[in-house]
């Protein structure tokens, strides 16, 4: 699985993209799955989410850990919630969506951004769906497993409902 991964994001990102993860880049055992992200290409950015050790929600021990995410090869980890533009539209990143969680019931609602009808880009629910209201989903399992252009992030705002 990590080999697929690793294999499709460095077909699709040239040594000079920059690219944004929106959490959730390692789990299990964290020396393994860090270790690989070196391998891939591009200027990586980390949005920390959930199962990140670097996530500010697992308190004071998170800050210990953004040291050890930016030698494995982040050149930043950022804040929850960062604000971008994308295709000329300004919008925000977060690992979490202003709503929906890929389970049931809605978890982790103090590390969710405040919804004032901005366009998010967010992670974390996975297969739920690709574009939802004001939200587009660009993690990478429904992005045939790879990084999501800035492209194709252009034409999936401008399929989002108006607030």
């Amino acid at each position: 699985m990590d080999r697929g991964l690793i294999d499709r994001w460095n077909a699709t990102v040239a040594d000079d993209d920059e690219v944004w993860v929106l959490g959730d880049v390692a789990m299990g055992r964290i020396d393994e799955s860090l270790r690989l992200i070196d391998e891939l290409r591009g200027t990586r950015l980390l949005v920390p989410g959930n199962h990140d050790r670097c996530w500010p929600g697992r308190g004071d021990s998170a800050a210990e850990w953004i040291g050890r995410y930016r030698d494995a090869g982040f050149a930043d980890v950022l804040p929850e919630v960062v604000e971008l533009t994308v295709g000329g539209i300004a919008v925000r990143a977060c690992h979490f969506p202003y709503w929906g969680d890929s389970h049931d019931d809605e978890r982790f609602a103090a590390h969710r951004p405040v919804d004032d009808g901005r366009p998010l880009l967010h992670g974390h629910v996975h297969t739920r769906w690709r574009v939802e209201d004001q939200q587009v989903n660009v993690g990478c399992d429904v992005w045939d497993y790879r990084p999501v252009s800035d492209d194709e992030i252009a034409r999936a705002l401008g399929e989002l409902t108006p607030p």
